[in-house]
C-alpha cells in the first residue's frame, strides 16, 4: 500500500524483455535506504517487488500483465520514473490509499502554468469514467491528486510547485501517456454496490437503480 506522495525521481537503467514480462533496473538513492529484497516500490504508480539491491540501483521483474496495462510497456533506458516505498504501518497518509495496481492509462491533453501552480488535464478511456468524481482522488503515475474539474472524457487537477518540481510532471508534455489508478475506497464501494444490485459491471450502475434500492435519497 502507498500514499501517492512521491519520494524520489529515479531513472530506468535497464529494461529487457523476457518470457512473461521484462527485467528492469532502476537507478535511485533515497528509496533504497533500509531497503531489502522483497520490499515493494511503486514505479510510476506500478507496485513492483525488489529482487536485488546494489549501490545506487535495484532490480525487479515487470509481469506481462503490468506491461500490457501500464506505460511501462513503452519504457526505455534513461526514462525518469516516480518512486515511492510502501507505506509503513503507523506512518502518515499524506495523499490517499494507493495500491499500485494500475487500472488504465490516460493521455496528457495539456499542462499549463497557472500562477505558481500548474493545471494538468488528462483524458481517460470510457471504462474509467465510473471511477472519476469531482473532488475525488486519483493517482496519476503514482502521484496522489485531487480532481478539480471533470468533463465526459477528461479531468483537471492542480499541481502545486512541490508536486510539479519533485515528480516527473516537470518533464511531461501534451500527448504523453500516464498510468491511472482510481481511489481504492471508491473502487470497492462501487464493486460492492454493483454486486448487491446484481449488476455485472460498474458501468451498469444508474441513478435509477441506486434510488430504487435505497442507496441514495430522491
Amino acid at each position: 500500500m502507498f500514499t501517492g506522495i512521491i519520494e524520489e525521481v529515479g531513472e530506468i537503467g535497464r529494461i529487457q524483455r523476457q518470457p512473461g514480462g521484462a527485467a528492469m533496473d532502476v537507478r535511485c538513492r533515497l528509496v533504497l535506504e533500509e531497503g531489502r529484497p522483497g520490499d515493494s516500490i511503486a514505479v510510476n504508480g506500478v507496485c513492483l517487488t525488489v529482487e536485488e539491491i546494489k549501490d545506487g540501483w535495484f532490480s525487479c521483474t515487470v509481469s506481462e500483465e503490468s506491461l500490457e496495462r501500464t506505460t511501462l510497456r513503452n519504457a526505455a533506458v534513461g526514462d525518469p520514473v516516480n518512486l515511492e516505498r510502501a507505506l509503513a504501518l503507523g506512518g502518515r497518509v499524506g495523499g490517499h490509499l494507493v495500491s499500485g495496481h494500475v487500472e488504465r492509462t490516460g493521455t496528457i491533453k495539456s499542462l499549463v502554468r497557472a500562477g505558481r501552480s500548474w493545471t494538468l488535464v488528462v483524458s481517460f478511456p470510457d471504462d474509467f469514467q465510473p471511477f472519476v468524481i469531482e473532488k475525488g482522488s486519483v493517482a496519476v503515475d503514482g502521484v496522489s491528486l485531487t480532481i478539480a474539474g471533470l468533463q465526459r472524457d477528461r479531468f483537471e487537477v492542480s499541481l502545486i510547485p512541490e508536486t510539479f518540481e519533485k515528480t516527473t510532471f516537470a518533464l511531461k508534455r501534451s500527448g504523453d501517456s500516464v498510468n491511472l489508478e482510481p481511489d481504492l475506497i471508491l473502487k470497492y464501494v462501487r464493486s460492492a454496490v454493483a454486486s448487491f444490485l446484481g449488476v455485472k459491471s460498474d458501468s451498469g450502475l444508474t441513478l435509477e437503480k441506486l434510488l430504487r434500492s435505497g442507496f441514495i435519497a430522491d
